[in-house]
């Protein structure tokens, strides 16, 4: 058991974000397992084979991340600085990891691997040179392949974990929302316990503070980094995980066409799940031009976005759809029935 003690300081820099590097690990490593995940298996299924074209699992990431779990350099999850940080600011703090920071955690992923890879080994012996960009690199494509398109749906999940646990910590006080983390934590009055967690925790170690990060792919477990002066890291999974990828009530298209025309209202719908330019013709009759100049309409209003997939484009509808959509689902009620004249 480990414990994390603290001060009235550190109690008063107990904060949430969401971190887009936070779901990479989990969700790259769900890609890679046979199994099919009893959450996740769609967005696997839909993923995947984009996943295996782009040939990611070849790669830096397949190098930096064991299949069956353990550790992962810790440069990879730099501390959020702010509630929700863009992906790309993410991105670049990895690129500014100092060359001894990067080093260091090589060499702990080697004593727990045994080995590097060559590409690893290569970084480590040169952690001031490009290698480390091209890494970042490869992380902004699996982003933009595996999670970016789905990033609005997700990040709801994220936000709803975050809104719910703040009203516990205003209703009952900060000891009671860290107590009710996980079945393996739990909270004193002046630390925090963590049954499972082997090594020891202490402030010196692990910086001021607590940083919590749900996440949607980490899974049941508890996820920590500590790597001092940043606050200690403690990833755990957000409520209502189970319906990420259940399938959404079904819209009206009399009640959005009025607004946004009925091709353009259509192909909102059909988003449900990610797809391409010629995937959304195919499957609404509209001709490729035609789709392509919706879309360029939609993600002009802000309701669609663009992420590159290999050779593709997958459009993906964004939060503020999300929104739309279930305001006019809440409004328009049953579809009725049709009665003869």
């Amino acid at each position: 058991m480990a414990e994390l003690a603290f001060s009235t300081s550190d109690l008063a820099r107990v904060r949430f974000s969401v971190s887009p590097m936070w779901e990479v690990t989990p969700s790259f490593r769900l890609l890679r397992s046979d199994s099919a995940h009893p959450v996740h298996r769609a967005w696997a299924g839909q993923v995947r084979p984009r996943w295996v074209a782009g040939r990611l699992e070849r790669g830096w990431l397949g190098e930096l991340i064991p299949l069956t779990g353990g550790y992962v350099p810790d440069f990879l999850n730099p501390a959020p600085a702010g509630p929700a940080p863009a992906p790309a600011a993410e991105w670049e703090a990895i690129r500014a990891t100092p060359g001894d920071r990067v080093r260091h955690d090589l060499d702990h992923l080697a004593r727990h691997q045994g080995t590097l890879g060559p590409r690893l080994r290569a970084l480590r012996d040169d952690p001031y040179g490009p290698l480390l960009a091209e890494l970042t690199a490869e992380l902004e494509t699996y982003w933009e392949l595996a999670l970016a398109p789905y990033w609005a749906r997700i990040r709801a999940v994220l936000d709803a974990d975050i809104l719910h646990r703040a009203r516990l910590a205003a209703e009952h006080g900060t000891g009671h929302l860290l107590g009710g983390l996980h079945p393996s934590v739990s909270w004193d009055g002046n630390a925090l316990r963590m049954a499972h967690r082997k090594q020891p925790l202490t402030r010196t170690t692990a910086g001021t503070g607590l940083l919590l990060i749900p996440s949607a792919f980490g899974g049941p477990g508890l996820r920590t980094r500590t790597t001092p002066p940043d606050p200690p890291q403690l990833a755990y999974q957000a409520r209502g995980v189970g319906s990420l990828w259940e399938a959404r009530p079904a819209v009206r298209a009399d009640t959005l066409s009025a607004v946004l025309g009925r091709s353009r209202t259509l192909l909102l719908t059909e988003l449900e799940i990610p797809a391409s330019t010629t995937q959304l013709a195919h499957r609404t009759g509209l001709s490729a031009a035609g789709v392509s100049q919706y879309l360029t309409a939609l993600r002009d209003a802000g309701l669609v976005s663009a992420h590159r997939a290999g050779r593709s484009v997958l459009y993906a509808r964004t939060a503020a759809a999300e929104t739309l959509l279930r305001a006019a689902s809440a409004r328009s009620g049953p579809v009725p029935r049709r009665t003869r004249s």
